[in-house]
Protein backbone atom coordinates (compact mmCIF):
# COMPACT_ATOMS: atom_id res chain seq x y z
CA UNK A 1 0.00 0.00 0.00
CA UNK A 2 1.37 3.25 -1.02
CA UNK A 3 1.60 6.15 2.03
CA UNK A 4 2.77 9.66 2.36
CA UNK A 5 5.28 10.17 5.44
CA UNK A 6 6.04 13.25 7.47
CA UNK A 7 8.68 13.09 10.11
CA UNK A 8 9.81 14.88 13.03
CA UNK A 9 13.55 14.60 13.30
CA UNK A 10 14.23 14.03 17.06
CA UNK A 11 17.52 13.42 16.89
CA UNK A 12 35.47 6.99 26.88
CA UNK A 13 37.00 5.03 28.85
CA UNK A 14 35.40 2.08 29.23
CA UNK A 15 37.45 -1.45 30.02
CA UNK A 16 36.37 -4.41 31.67
CA UNK A 17 36.40 -5.23 35.40
CA UNK A 18 39.52 -7.76 35.83
CA UNK A 19 37.55 -11.22 36.43
CA UNK A 20 38.76 -13.47 39.48
CA UNK A 21 40.97 -10.65 40.85
CA UNK A 22 40.73 -10.99 45.25
CA UNK A 23 38.78 -7.78 46.11
CA UNK A 24 41.55 -6.60 47.77
CA UNK A 25 43.96 -6.42 45.00
CA UNK A 26 41.11 -4.53 42.94
CA UNK A 27 41.20 -0.65 42.73
CA UNK A 28 39.20 0.70 45.01
CA UNK A 29 35.60 1.25 44.00
CA UNK A 30 35.69 -1.39 41.29
CA UNK A 31 33.42 -4.30 42.02
CA UNK A 32 34.08 -8.33 41.51
CA UNK A 33 32.41 -9.75 37.72
CA UNK A 34 30.07 -11.49 40.22
CA UNK A 35 28.73 -8.54 41.57
CA UNK A 36 29.02 -6.85 38.62
CA UNK A 37 26.41 -9.25 36.64
CA UNK A 38 24.13 -9.74 40.02
CA UNK A 39 23.38 -5.91 39.34
CA UNK A 40 22.78 -5.74 35.34
CA UNK A 41 19.00 -4.50 34.95
CA UNK A 42 18.08 -3.60 38.02
CA UNK A 43 16.89 -0.05 36.49
CA UNK A 44 19.49 1.99 39.08
CA UNK A 45 20.82 5.01 36.32
CA UNK A 46 17.66 5.35 34.31
CA UNK A 47 18.55 9.52 35.77
CA UNK A 48 21.89 9.50 34.73
CA UNK A 49 20.39 10.16 30.85
CA UNK A 50 21.20 13.02 30.08
CA UNK A 51 19.32 15.48 27.53
CA UNK A 52 19.01 15.25 24.10
CA UNK A 53 22.96 15.72 21.96
CA UNK A 54 21.40 16.37 18.49
CA UNK A 55 20.88 14.41 15.45
CA UNK A 56 22.35 10.99 16.13
CA UNK A 57 23.00 8.15 14.04
CA UNK A 58 23.01 5.35 16.90
CA UNK A 59 21.47 7.12 19.44
CA UNK A 60 23.53 6.20 22.15
CA UNK A 61 25.54 8.35 24.51
CA UNK A 62 28.92 9.91 22.89
CA UNK A 63 30.61 9.39 26.27
CA UNK A 64 29.51 8.51 29.57
CA UNK A 65 30.31 12.06 30.84
CA UNK A 66 27.51 13.37 29.47
CA UNK A 67 29.11 16.94 30.33
CA UNK A 68 31.96 16.19 28.13
CA UNK A 69 32.00 17.71 24.32
CA UNK A 70 32.36 14.85 22.20
CA UNK A 71 32.09 14.96 18.87
CA UNK A 72 29.01 13.67 16.98
CA UNK A 73 30.69 10.39 15.50
CA UNK A 74 31.42 8.69 19.07
CA UNK A 75 29.49 6.69 21.14
CA UNK A 76 29.83 4.11 24.22
CA UNK A 77 28.19 1.47 22.45
CA UNK A 78 28.70 0.89 18.42
CA UNK A 79 28.49 -2.48 18.05
CA UNK A 80 28.44 -6.19 20.17
CA UNK A 81 29.61 -10.08 19.22
CA UNK A 82 27.06 -12.10 19.20
CA UNK A 83 29.32 -14.86 20.15
CA UNK A 84 30.85 -15.93 22.33
CA UNK A 85 28.30 -14.33 25.25
CA UNK A 86 29.57 -13.26 27.91
CA UNK A 87 26.75 -14.54 29.92
CA UNK A 88 23.43 -16.42 29.56
CA UNK A 89 20.47 -17.58 31.45
CA UNK A 90 17.85 -20.78 31.16
CA UNK A 91 20.64 -22.73 29.11
CA UNK A 92 21.13 -19.85 26.12
CA UNK A 93 24.41 -20.95 24.46
CA UNK A 94 24.28 -18.77 22.08
CA UNK A 95 22.22 -15.77 20.03
CA UNK A 96 21.75 -16.32 16.04
CA UNK A 97 19.96 -12.20 14.56
CA UNK A 98 16.83 -13.62 12.34
CA UNK A 99 15.78 -10.25 10.63
CA UNK A 100 14.42 -7.72 13.11
CA UNK A 101 14.97 -10.18 16.45
CA UNK A 102 17.51 -12.22 18.52
CA UNK A 103 16.38 -15.43 18.58
CA UNK A 104 18.59 -17.55 21.79
CA UNK A 105 19.56 -21.38 21.06
CA UNK A 106 19.02 -24.19 21.59
CA UNK A 107 15.16 -23.23 21.84
CA UNK A 108 15.16 -22.11 18.28
CA UNK A 109 13.96 -25.40 16.83
CA UNK A 110 10.91 -25.42 19.30
CA UNK A 111 8.87 -22.11 20.11
CA UNK A 112 11.22 -19.63 20.38
CA UNK A 113 10.43 -16.60 22.42
CA UNK A 114 11.83 -12.97 22.33
CA UNK A 115 11.77 -13.08 26.35
CA UNK A 116 14.44 -16.45 25.94
CA UNK A 117 17.73 -14.12 25.42
CA UNK A 118 16.78 -11.67 28.30
CA UNK A 119 19.80 -12.09 30.81
CA UNK A 120 21.83 -12.44 28.34
CA UNK A 121 25.37 -10.14 28.28
CA UNK A 122 27.54 -10.02 25.20
CA UNK A 123 30.54 -8.29 24.40
CA UNK A 124 30.42 -4.79 22.74
CA UNK A 125 32.68 -2.12 21.88
CA UNK A 126 32.41 1.86 21.64
CA UNK A 127 33.65 3.93 18.87
CA UNK A 128 37.33 3.96 20.34
CA UNK A 129 37.71 -0.12 20.11
CA UNK A 130 37.56 -0.42 23.20
CA UNK A 131 35.56 -3.00 25.34
CA UNK A 132 32.03 -2.48 26.69
CA UNK A 133 29.94 -5.33 28.18
CA UNK A 134 25.95 -4.93 27.01
CA UNK A 135 23.31 -6.71 28.81
CA UNK A 136 19.31 -7.60 27.24
CA UNK A 137 17.31 -6.33 30.13
CA UNK A 138 14.10 -7.23 28.23
CA UNK A 139 11.96 -7.85 25.04
CA UNK A 140 9.28 -6.26 23.45
CA UNK A 141 8.03 -7.33 19.84
CA UNK A 142 6.38 -4.02 18.16
CA UNK A 143 2.70 -3.85 18.01
CA UNK A 144 3.21 -2.90 14.34
CA UNK A 145 5.56 -6.42 13.49
CA UNK A 146 5.26 -8.88 16.35
CA UNK A 147 8.95 -9.89 13.74
CA UNK A 148 10.36 -6.93 14.81
CA UNK A 149 11.60 -6.40 18.57
CA UNK A 150 12.56 -3.71 21.31
CA UNK A 151 15.07 -4.27 23.48
CA UNK A 152 15.94 -2.46 26.37
CA UNK A 153 19.94 -2.71 27.13
CA UNK A 154 22.20 -1.28 29.24
CA UNK A 155 25.84 -1.41 29.01
CA UNK A 156 28.64 -1.40 31.90
CA UNK A 157 30.03 1.80 33.09
CA UNK A 158 33.49 0.91 34.00
CA UNK A 159 34.16 4.37 35.46
CA UNK A 160 31.04 4.81 37.26
CA UNK A 161 30.75 0.68 38.13
CA UNK A 162 27.22 0.84 37.06
CA UNK A 163 24.89 -0.94 34.08
CA UNK A 164 23.25 2.35 32.00
CA UNK A 165 20.96 2.57 29.24
CA UNK A 166 23.42 3.75 26.71
CA UNK A 167 20.62 4.84 24.89
CA UNK A 168 19.78 8.79 24.94
CA UNK A 169 16.81 10.02 26.35
CA UNK A 170 14.48 12.24 24.43
CA UNK A 171 10.79 13.65 24.69
CA UNK A 172 8.80 11.84 27.20
CA UNK A 173 10.93 8.56 26.60
CA UNK A 174 13.44 8.71 29.66
CA UNK A 175 14.25 4.68 29.07
CA UNK A 176 14.56 4.34 25.47
CA UNK A 177 14.79 0.96 23.82
CA UNK A 178 17.17 -0.58 20.67
CA UNK A 179 16.97 -2.59 17.77
CA UNK A 180 18.87 -4.92 17.13
CA UNK A 181 20.39 -4.63 13.85
CA UNK A 182 22.75 -6.80 11.67
CA UNK A 183 26.48 -5.25 10.63
CA UNK A 184 27.87 -2.14 12.27
CA UNK A 185 28.19 1.62 11.03
CA UNK A 186 31.39 3.46 10.96
CA UNK A 187 32.48 7.01 12.32
CA UNK A 188 31.46 7.70 8.61
CA UNK A 189 28.11 6.81 8.51
CA UNK A 190 28.72 4.02 6.57
CA UNK A 191 26.99 0.21 6.91
CA UNK A 192 29.57 -2.86 6.65
CA UNK A 193 28.33 -6.33 6.81
CA UNK A 194 30.16 -7.73 9.69
CA UNK A 195 29.42 -11.28 10.28
CA UNK A 196 28.92 -12.01 14.10
CA UNK A 197 28.24 -8.62 14.67
CA UNK A 198 25.42 -6.79 15.13
CA UNK A 199 24.10 -2.65 16.05
CA UNK A 200 22.06 -1.67 19.26
CA UNK A 201 20.17 0.95 17.45
CA UNK A 202 17.84 3.28 20.01
CA UNK A 203 14.92 3.95 18.97
CA UNK A 204 15.63 7.91 19.08
CA UNK A 205 18.58 7.63 16.41
CA UNK A 206 18.83 7.70 12.21
CA UNK A 207 18.69 3.90 11.99
CA UNK A 208 15.71 2.55 14.11
CA UNK A 209 13.82 5.87 13.03
CA UNK A 210 14.78 4.74 9.30
CA UNK A 211 13.10 1.28 9.81
CA UNK A 212 10.08 2.59 11.49
CA UNK A 213 9.52 4.91 8.31
CA UNK A 214 9.11 1.40 6.53
CA UNK A 215 12.91 0.81 5.38
CA UNK A 216 13.68 -2.76 7.14
CA UNK A 217 17.43 -3.50 6.05
CA UNK A 218 16.38 -7.17 6.25
CA UNK A 219 12.88 -6.69 4.00
CA UNK A 220 13.32 -6.85 -0.15
CA UNK A 221 10.78 -5.15 -2.22
CA UNK A 222 10.68 -7.16 -5.82
CA UNK A 223 13.00 -9.45 -5.30
CA UNK A 224 15.63 -6.57 -4.25
CA UNK A 225 17.22 -5.76 -0.57
CA UNK A 226 16.25 -2.62 1.42
CA UNK A 227 19.74 -2.20 2.78
CA UNK A 228 20.79 0.32 0.20
CA UNK A 229 17.95 2.29 0.86
CA UNK A 230 17.94 2.08 4.65
CA UNK A 231 21.52 3.37 4.01
CA UNK A 232 20.00 6.54 2.59
CA UNK A 233 17.49 7.10 4.69
CA UNK A 234 19.97 7.03 7.42
CA UNK A 235 21.86 10.29 5.55
CA UNK A 236 18.83 11.66 4.67
CA UNK A 237 17.74 11.84 8.24
CA UNK A 238 20.99 13.64 9.66
CA UNK A 239 21.57 16.14 6.88
CA UNK A 240 24.57 14.13 6.06
CA UNK A 241 25.16 15.84 2.62
CA UNK A 242 28.64 14.63 2.34
CA UNK A 243 28.60 11.12 3.33
CA UNK A 244 31.08 11.77 6.05
CA UNK A 245 28.83 11.04 9.44
CA UNK A 246 28.56 14.62 10.18
CA UNK A 247 24.55 16.15 10.75
CA UNK A 248 24.05 19.29 8.99
CA UNK A 249 20.33 19.62 11.04
CA UNK A 250 18.44 20.70 14.26
CA UNK A 251 16.58 18.64 16.52
CA UNK A 252 12.88 19.25 15.62
CA UNK A 253 12.96 19.81 12.21
CA UNK A 254 10.04 18.86 10.17
CA UNK A 255 10.91 16.78 6.89
CA UNK A 256 8.86 15.46 3.97
CA UNK A 257 10.29 12.12 2.87
CA UNK A 258 9.50 9.76 -0.23
CA UNK A 259 11.22 7.54 -2.61
CA UNK A 260 11.04 7.15 -6.37
CA UNK A 261 10.21 3.43 -5.66
CA UNK A 262 6.50 4.16 -4.50
CA UNK A 263 7.05 2.77 -1.22
CA UNK A 264 6.60 6.48 0.90
CA UNK A 265 4.98 9.01 -1.48
CA UNK A 266 5.38 12.91 -1.16
CA UNK A 267 2.40 14.21 0.90
CA UNK A 268 0.81 17.63 -0.86
CA UNK A 269 3.53 20.04 -1.06
CA UNK A 270 2.51 23.57 -0.47
CA UNK A 271 5.25 25.63 -1.52
CA UNK A 272 4.19 28.49 0.86
CA UNK A 273 5.39 25.86 3.81
CA UNK A 274 7.91 23.35 2.64
CA UNK A 275 10.74 23.84 -0.09
CA UNK A 276 12.73 20.86 -2.12
CA UNK A 277 16.24 20.16 0.33
CA UNK A 278 17.89 17.19 -1.79
CA UNK A 279 17.90 13.71 -3.29
CA UNK A 280 20.05 11.05 -1.07
CA UNK A 281 22.28 7.79 -1.93
CA UNK A 282 23.66 5.45 0.47
CA UNK A 283 26.73 7.39 0.69
CA UNK A 284 25.52 11.01 0.77
CA UNK A 285 23.30 13.49 -1.02
CA UNK A 286 23.46 13.29 -4.78
CA UNK A 287 22.27 16.90 -5.74
CA UNK A 288 20.96 19.62 -2.95
CA UNK A 289 18.78 22.48 -3.39
CA UNK A 290 19.28 24.16 0.15
CA UNK A 291 20.89 23.08 3.39
CA UNK A 292 18.44 22.00 5.98
CA UNK A 293 20.00 23.93 8.63
CA UNK A 294 20.56 27.38 7.05
CA UNK A 295 24.09 27.34 6.43
CA UNK A 296 25.35 28.73 3.32
CA UNK A 297 25.77 26.20 0.29
CA UNK A 298 29.46 27.55 -0.22
CA UNK A 299 30.36 27.30 3.66
CA UNK A 300 28.36 23.51 3.22
CA UNK A 301 30.80 22.56 0.25
CA UNK A 302 34.16 23.74 1.97
CA UNK A 303 33.23 20.52 3.90
CA UNK A 304 33.45 18.36 1.12
CA UNK A 305 35.33 19.74 -2.10
CA UNK A 306 35.41 18.45 -5.24
CA UNK A 307 31.79 16.29 -4.59
CA UNK A 308 29.69 18.68 -5.99
CA UNK A 309 29.68 21.35 -8.81
CA UNK A 310 26.68 23.78 -9.54
CA UNK A 311 24.21 23.09 -11.56
CA UNK A 312 20.84 24.17 -11.40
CA UNK A 313 19.25 21.99 -14.44
CA UNK A 314 15.95 20.44 -13.87
CA UNK A 315 16.24 16.31 -14.14
CA UNK A 316 13.51 15.08 -16.16
CA UNK A 317 11.77 12.54 -14.39
CA UNK A 318 12.06 14.84 -10.60
CA UNK A 319 9.10 16.01 -9.32
CA UNK A 320 7.15 19.70 -9.16
CA UNK A 321 9.65 22.14 -7.69
CA UNK A 322 12.86 19.49 -7.18
CA UNK A 323 15.52 21.59 -8.77
CA UNK A 324 18.75 21.53 -7.55
CA UNK A 325 21.27 24.24 -6.97
CA UNK A 326 24.44 21.27 -7.34
CA UNK A 327 25.07 17.86 -7.74
CA UNK A 328 27.31 15.70 -7.02
CA UNK A 329 29.71 15.21 -9.86
CA UNK A 330 30.34 12.00 -11.88
CA UNK A 331 26.94 10.46 -9.88
CA UNK A 332 23.61 10.22 -12.12
CA UNK A 333 20.22 10.94 -11.03
CA UNK A 334 18.75 7.53 -10.74
CA UNK A 335 21.60 6.82 -8.02
CA UNK A 336 19.66 8.86 -6.11
CA UNK A 337 16.98 6.57 -3.68
CA UNK A 338 15.13 9.33 -1.72
CA UNK A 339 14.11 12.68 -1.64
CA UNK A 340 13.06 15.20 0.92
CA UNK A 341 10.91 18.53 1.80
CA UNK A 342 12.23 20.41 4.33
CA UNK A 343 9.34 22.46 6.18
CA UNK A 344 11.32 25.16 8.40
CA UNK A 345 12.27 28.13 6.83
CA UNK A 346 16.25 28.18 6.51
CA UNK A 347 17.80 30.71 9.24
CA UNK A 348 19.96 32.44 6.30
CA UNK A 349 18.65 32.06 2.73
CA UNK A 350 20.96 29.67 1.08
CA UNK A 351 22.88 30.84 -1.92
CA UNK A 352 24.00 29.62 -5.34
CA UNK A 353 27.79 27.17 -4.38
CA UNK A 354 30.64 29.56 -5.71
CA UNK A 355 32.98 26.18 -5.18
CA UNK A 356 34.98 25.69 -2.19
Amino acid sequence: MKKSLVVCLLLQLPSLAQAGVPASARPAGQVSEAERYARRCQGSSGSRIARPQGTMLWGTKRDWNTEKVADERSSVLVSADLAPLRRAEGGVKALRLEGGHLVASPFSEAGAAPRDVVGTVLQGTNSGGKPVEVALCDAEPSAEDPGTVFYRIEAWNAVAQEWENPCVAVGRESNPRALAVSGVWDASGAHHDAPGKLTFACENGAITKCIQWGYKPWDRRDGKPLAELHQACTRMARADYCGNGRSHTHQGTTIDVYDRFGMVERGEWDPAKASFEAAWAPDGATCLARTRDGRELATLLQECPNRFQPDAAVVPGEGEGERCTVRRMNVRPEAALLRNLTFAAPKGAASAAKGP
